[in-house]
């Protein structure tokens, strides 16, 4: 008997759920009972993985339900799986279809079967999304600010701006309690920020959005991030590597953090004149540092040791 890939699709009420490559379709509600009778349906199966969408919403609960049950659940793309089904020439769209299409995916790409963040780390990445945004908001008004010139709406964007900045302070103050109230985060954060270039922010949102840290290996790191190159070549042509996809906030603050390094006297400093000095692009040389960063904090969580020059 063939290996089994299962596929969910989540709306509001219901789940469609595609068994690959039985072709067998059934559904669900999407209420405790319903997940209760899926998970149950689901176990006699014996599937290898089954994959549903992060699309930030409706999913949430339907996923913590399976990695509960200790079934092999493995949390995809949404548009990893959209360029899939278009590939696949995929064009009518329904419930049972998308199912169908994310049970083909996981079976065609094999993505590795990981738990969920917990919900102590859930929480304190939704904390660092919410301080983030409340950044950008900042900055976007000081933008307006120095583009207007009438007196009214200067008044009313400074006055949304303390209030903003007022915000931010209570973030970051719930953010301080959570990392102190937890003795293993406190112990992250001591390590990453023995780093030269990663201060509290970057270490907070590393903690956060990357929770593998320090069970990885250096490359996986890389690619989850979206620090590692791809290279692109056809025939005699040959291009320059480049980076693309992972995770936009961590990858991010490296970036930042290795802009930081480069300007210090520290090791990284001299990687990057090493770099530059063997013809790399200033780009692709802050692109390796910000890699080689990530590299180091990945070890020194694996190892739980600080970080110690050469």
């Amino acid at each position: 008997m063939d290996a089994l890939n299962i596929g969910i699709d989540v709306s509001k009420d219901r789940l469609d759920v595609a068994v690959y490559p039985t072709g067998e379709t059934f559904a669900f509600p999407r209420t405790s009972a319903g997940i209760e009778e899926l998970i149950e349906r689901l176990r006699p199966l014996n599937a290898i993985r089954i994959g549903i969408e992060a699309t930030g919403g409706f999913e949430t609960i339907v996923a913590a339900g399976l990695q509960a049950a200790q079934l092999p659940l493995v949390v995809l793309n949404p548009a990893q799986v959209r360029d899939f089904a278009k590939a696949l020439g995929q064009r009518a769209k329904t419930d049972r279809l998308d199912a169908l299409v994310i049970a083909r995916f996981v079976e065609a790409v094999k993505p590795e079967v990981r738990l969920l963040p917990d919900e102590q780390t859930r929480e304190l990445s939704d904390l660092v999304s919410r301080r983030r945004q409340i950044v950008e908001m900042i900055a976007a008004e000081k933008q307006r600010l120095k583009r207007t010139t009438q007196k009214r709406l200067l008044k009313s964007i400074e006055r949304l701006v303390a209030a903003l900045q007022k915000e931010l302070s209570e973030v970051e103050t719930e953010i301080d309690d959570s990392i102190k109230g937890s003795p293993a985060w406190l112990e992250k954060e001591k390590l990453l920020t023995s780093v030269p270039g990663i201060g509290p922010v970057t270490a907070r949102v590393l903690l956060a959005e990357v929770p593998e840290l320090g069970s990885i290996d250096r490359r996986k790191a890389a690619s989850l991030v979206g620090l590692a190159p791809f290279v692109q070549e056809s025939g005699k042509w040959a291009g320059e590597a480049k980076i693309q996809g992972g995770r936009a906030a961590p990858r991010s603050v490296l970036f930042i953090s290795a802009l930081a390094a480069t300007r210090q006297r520290s090791p990284f400093n001299a990687y990057y004149r090493h770099l530059r000095a063997k013809g790399k692009k200033k780009m692709a040389a802050i692109i390796a540092v910000a890699r080689k960063i990530l590299t180091i904090a990945n070890a020194i969580l694996r190892d739980k040791k600080p970080w110690q020059p050469a």
